[in-house]
């Protein structure tokens, strides 16, 4: 799987309600040790933060100048880091956990 066959999907919950976009996912090693696996994805609700501010990451990152952690810290609240396990995304995609959310339109 790519990462690119993720970004811009809609997400939504378990219970189908709608999450955002996918902006961004995170990925850690597995076992054979060459592999890796999408654990989370980064879900951005509006269009704008989808734009300006979806890898910041200031809560994951803290650094640098106050003044520069607080301008990042306000332009990243949109996005949220959700685990792959209590996604749906639409339109599914095949190897996806869950991948196929309730029939959308």
């Amino acid at each position: 799987m790519r990462a690119g066959e993720l970004l811009g999907r809609t997400a939504f919950d378990l219970h189908g309600r709608r999450l955002g976009r996918v902006v961004d996912v995170v990925v850690r090693g597995g076992w054979p040790p060459d592999r890796l696996r999408v654990t989370d994805v980064i879900v951005a609700r509006h269009w704008w933060t989808r734009v300006t501010s979806r890898l910041i990451g200031p809560e994951r990152h803290p650094s640098g100048p106050w003044l520069l952690r607080e301008v990042a810290r306000l332009a990243g609240r949109r996005t949220h880091q959700v685990p792959v396990d209590v996604v749906q995304l639409h339109p599914p995609v095949p190897g996806f956990p869950f991948g196929r959310p309730a029939d959308r339109r």
